[in-house]
Order: C-alpha cells, then sequence, then structure tokens
C-alpha cells in the first residue's frame, strides 16, 4: 500500500508544481500586458483554471498522501515512529508549510489581478517564481540526502 500512496504522491507533486511553476509566468504575461483587455481577459481565465482545477487539487492531493506516508511509514518500520529518526522530515514539513504559503499567496495575486488591482510588475513576477525552484531542491535534499 505505501508504493502506491509513494507513486501518487510524486504524482499529484509534479501536478501541483505544474500549477505552482506556471502560475507566476501568467502574472508575468497578465502585468506587461494589461492594456491588451481582450489578452488580460484570457489570461485571467488560464489563471483561473490552473489554480483551481489543478493547484488546490494537486496541493491537497500532495498533502493528504504526505500525511498518509507518514502514519504507514510508522508500521513500514516496525512501529518506529518516522519523526524521531531525524530532523530531515520536521525540515521537510517546515518547507513544504513555506510552499503553501506561497502557492496561496499566488491565489492573492490571482484576486488582484482579476479585480485589476495588482500592482507588481512582471519582473517582480519572474523573481517569484524562483521561488518554488528553490523549496523544491531544499525538500527533495531532505528526502534523498535527510542531512539531519
Amino acid at each position: 500500500m505505501y508504493s502506491w500512496i509513494l507513486w501518487f504522491h510524486i504524482i499529484s507533486l509534479i501536478s501541483w508544481f505544474a500549477a505552482l511553476f506556471y502560475m507566476p509566468r501568467l502574472f508575468v504575461y497578465h502585468a506587461e500586458n494589461i492594456e491588451n483587455e481582450g489578452f488580460v481577459e484570457v489570461v485571467k481565465v488560464m489563471e483561473m483554471k490552473i489554480y483551481k482545477y489543478i493547484g488546490i487539487p494537486a496541493m491537497w492531493a500532495t498533502v493528504l498522501s504526505g500525511v498518509a506516508m507518514i502514519f504507514l511509514s510508522t508500521a513500514q518500520y516496525g512501529g518506529v515512529n518516522i519523526f524521531s529518526t531525524g530532523g530531515w522530515l520536521h525540515a521537510k514539513i517546515f518547507f513544504v508549510l513555506i510552499l503553501m504559503a506561497y502557492f496561496f499567496s499566488l491565489g492573492s495575486y490571482r484576486i488582484k489581478f482579476l479585480n485589476n488591482e495588482c500592482k507588481k510588475s512582471g519582473k517582480f513576477f519572474r523573481a517569484y517564481n524562483e521561488v518554488p525552484t528553490i523549496l523544491l531542491l531544499l525538500i527533495v535534499a531532505m528526502v534523498i540526502i535527510r542531512p539531519f
């Protein structure tokens, strides 16, 4: 059972990151073409669909499958509590919480763009787009290298 949940967790994570990487790119296009009303209306629809139909379900699938793996791993490791095996899991969870906050910030920016209230530049969103990459590197390092 654990292997199937791990498989689902990885697929969910990939889907979530598709949204995490694409949303700020859409915001770049949105911010840099704000005067082109027809284009902006199309981008608003794309932003909504990526966030609501891909991002939110993928995020929750990732989180819930991760929680399931934590509970199942206790049984898999002969009753050993995985939280006592080192700080790598705590660090991973911390970085995932930051990633979730970042994702919700994308939702906030989406609403601001929807209401024509976002004043951030395309340059800002290009830089903001690097946050999930850094967090992905840290999260994967925690799982593979387990430095703590």
